[in-house]
């Protein structure tokens, strides 16, 4: 199985008899982890808010739920080792399957044992990781048996169901949504992983920064911090493992960087300023620096969306779409792949044309706001759609501009007291020189002047 939270990168999906065989995680020879991996619920970090006493999911683990579920989370945070705790479900088999290999034989031909065990008396767990890289037609396939329990399905996939499961597939599960693992979740592995016989058994002494850092690189998946320490145990000599090591042994260096600290907040600032600065291989360097130690992607998304407003504005206005691309594809595809989208975003901000008219224009126009100038609307602008608006004179004499063969006429839009009043000064830079000229002839032809 891939996507777990203990397995090693790339291992494979393990079947029913596999998993009983080693149910404490694997031999003293397998990744630490596969030995590390949850024997228990009570041993499984993070994810709590599924599995509270009563929940769905604590109840398909203890074998009493009987939904099929939709496991939908970033690599490591648990969707595999969940899978393998069904294995132990009392009176049920286990059958895994990967999408990256297993097409609609393999599917039937599982379908068919599970129904098989079903006049037995004995249910069919059945765990599909990767879901989202089957076909529609592989998805179809597992329809009647999921409707009928023939099997029950655990299906895992970092994509979100709503755009990679069928329709029909996703309405008969149960979708839960598994978050990336907190700080100080990978901590709590991690000091685990340190000292459990399963583990590394006391065996080695990691330093505070050392431990740190794998928990900053880390990025809320835990297989990849057990792989992180792993590595580095193996690296060391004298049985310490310092952040020396720790970079040598994953080969990142080490990032200065305190998601909650001032390294944050200047890192995060520097970014601003080199995208307003136009200097974009700064502006890259501070993206990797944030991409290495960790940062939610969210927020540099959002800083993104926000600078392409901000700094860019009307000088190039397809910016921001391309920043809001650049947000859903971390909502809908994730790390790593996500890093791309933010780069490409990064690339386009930082060479766009630079303009801070639609700052300068809202600030103004709040500031009239602010001193008491929002006059009456001009009664042929309110509304006229109610009995006894026109008694009032709402919406009498207005002009609509469609019925002018250019689209625009004359006409007052704002309250009296603001008649005349420029709010948005285009630049000379990137699109606003077009824009510019158009304004300034749509004020004339609209003011009458």
């Amino acid at each position: 199985m891939s996507d777990g939270l203990f397995d090693a990168p790339g291992a494979e999906a393990v079947s029913d008899e596999f998993v009983a065989s080693v149910p404490s995680g694997g031999g003293q020879f397998a990744p630490l982890a596969v030995r590390m991996r949850p024997r228990t619920l009570e041993e499984v970090v993070g994810q709590q808010h599924l599995l509270g006493p009563g929940s769905p999911l604590r109840r398909l683990v203890e074998g009493s739920g009987a939904a099929s579920v939709l496991l939908y989370g970033p690599p490591g945070t648990g969707k595999t080792t969940l899978a393998s705790l069904l294995s132990q479900a009392t009176g049920r088999r286990f059958e895994a399957l990967s999408a990256l290999s297993a097409g609609v034989k393999e599917v039937r031909a599982v379908i068919d044992l599970a129904r098989r065990r079903l006049t037995a008396g004995e249910q069919t767990v059945l765990f599909i990781d990767e879901v989202h890289r089957f076909s529609k037609t592989q998805q179809d396939a597992l329809l009647a048996a999921v409707e009928n329990r023939i099997v029950l399905l655990v299906a895992a996939t970092t994509e979100n169901p709503s755009f990679s499961v069928v329709s029909p597939l996703l309405s008969r599960s149960l979708v839960l949504q598994l978050k990336s693992l907190s700080e100080d979740d990978i901590r709590a592995v991690l000091n685990r992983a340190i000292a459990d016989p399963r583990g590394l058994g006391g065996q080695y002494e990691v330093t505070d920064e050392a431990l740190e850092h794998i928990v900053r690189i880390a990025g809320g998946d835990a297989r990849r911090s057990l792989t992180a320490l792993e590595a580095s145990a193996e690296s060391s000599l004298d049985g310490t493992v310092d952040v020396t090591l720790v970079e040598a042994s994953v080969d990142k260096a080490a990032v200065r960087y305190d998601r909650d600290g001032d390294q944050h907040y200047d890192v995060i600032s520097a970014f601003i300023k080199s995208l307003r600065g136009s200097d974009v291989d700064a502006a890259l360097h501070y993206l990797a620096r944030m991409l290495s130690a960790g940062e939610d992607p969210r927020f540099i998304a959002r800083r993104l969306m926000i600078q392409a407003s901000e700094e860019v504005g009307m000088a190039d206005p397809t910016a921001l779409q391309t920043a809001v691309a650049a947000a859903q594809v971390v909502q809908l595809v994730g790390l790593p792949e996500a890093q791309l989208a933010l780069t490409q975003a990064t690339i386009h901000i930082a060479t766009a044309p630079k303009s801070g008219g639609v700052v300068k224009a809202l600030g103004a126009a709040m500031a009239d706001i602010g001193a008491g100038k929002a006059g009456a609307v001009p009664p042929h602008l309110r509304d006229g759609h109610y009995a006894g608006a026109e008694k009032l004179g709402n919406a009498q004499g207005y002009k609509y501009p469609h019925d002018h063969p250019d689209g625009v006429l004359t006409q007052q839009y704002p309250p009296d007291e603001l008649v005349g009043k420029n709010y948005y000064q285009p630049t000379d830079h990137g699109y606003e020189r077009e824009v510019g000229p158009r304004v300034t002839k749509l004020r004339r032809i609209v003011r009458g002047k």
